[in-house]
């Protein structure tokens, strides 16, 4: 049933996306963040990619690797989706 709640106001995977970048200072990239909240790489990928198009997360090359970090603004939203998810929890 919260589930249910949370899930009529948000795509679910974006949300995750942007709930696990917020939890840790832990370096994230994509293959971690696609198991994380259960999908694919490709869907982890394409999802991301929109997040960068709205300012609310950045790449970092490291090598061949691309880290992930929220925005001053993707933070800013990720704050506010966890606010409404624990009013369903």
């Amino acid at each position: 049933m919260v589930k249910d709640a949370f899930n009529t106001f948000f795509r679910k995977k974006p949300a995750l996306i942007l709930i696990a970048l917020r939890r840790g200072s832990r370096v994230r990239y994509g293959s971690l963040l696609a198991k994380e909240v259960d999908c694919t790489y490709s869907h982890a990928v394409k999802i991301l990619q929109s997040l960068e198009k709205y300012g609310l997360v950045g790449f970092e090359k490291k090598g061949r690797i691309k880290l992930i970090k929220l925005t001053a603004r993707g933070r800013e939203v990720a704050d506010s989706i966890q606010k409404i998810r624990n009013v369903f929890t």
